[in-house]
């Protein structure tokens, strides 16, 4: 693939997106960044998509598996009863990757 030349959307620079960096977005389903390489890990830090600071939800649960009560970074909407903690859900998902 040629190497693409994007405007950043927050500083209007122009960033260069490889090849290989685009072949990696590809592979995992992404699109194409809207922001450079800075402003994306400032964004990142501030917590937002559009910059600005955004509080963080996050609910106590008991899971399903294991009955340990855990925080989830996220807000219940339910009875969240069908929920994991942090260890299950990690095993779970290691569980469905060797599977493939």
């Amino acid at each position: 693939m040629e190497d693409k030349i994007i405007q950043c959307k927050d500083c209007n620079n122009d960033f260069v997106f490889t090849g290989g960096e685009q072949e990696f977005y590809n592979s995992k389903g992404f699109s194409a960044p809207m922001r450079c390489k800075d402003c994306r890990q400032k964004n990142k830090q501030s917590g937002g998509t559009s910059g600005e600071k955004k509080d963080k939800v996050f609910s106590d649960i008991t899971c399903r598996e294991c009955k340990k009560t855990d925080r989830v970074p996220f807000a219940i909407t339910g009875k969240g009863d069908d929920l994991l903690c942090s260890d299950c859900w990690k095993k779970q998902r290691e569980t469905a990757t060797d599977e493939k």
